[in-house]
């Protein structure tokens, strides 16, 4: 078995585990994160209704992140997405970590929407 295959599936595993517990309501949609090796993707998801209420990542044109790490881009990710979600009426939310780590860009993630005004 590859070493990078063993990654996918444990971190697969660990979302499996983590997704069992939470979901995601129209009050208080789910901050599901998903991170690859390049960007960093995150959307707020209303399970119950089956909707994602907004999103935001590191792809966007509109974002300025020439010269950041990745860390500061997944930041900016966050502030985006909690003013996404300050415009919608979402103040609080579920953090799920995508069966990351909580550490390095989740974690910046994470930071960067409480900053922007999200509870969780």
């Amino acid at each position: 078995m590859k070493k990078t295959n063993a990654k996918q599936l444990g971190r697969a595993r660990r979302h499996r585990r983590v997704r069992k517990k939470i979901s995601g309501t129209a009050d208080r949609p789910r901050l599901s994160v998903f991170r690859s090796n390049r960007h960093i993707y995150a959307q707020l998801i209303d399970d119950r209704g089956g909707l994602t209420l907004t999103s935001a990542s590191s792809i966007e044109r509109e974002l300025d992140l020439a010269g950041k790490d990745k860390s500061e881009v997944a930041m900016e990710v966050g502030r985006v997405l909690a003013q996404r979600a300050r415009e919608r009426g979402v103040e609080k939310v579920v953090f799920e970590r995508g069966g990351n780590l909580y550490h390095g860009r989740v974690k910046a993630l994470a930071d960067g929407a409480r900053e922007g005004g999200l509870v969780f």
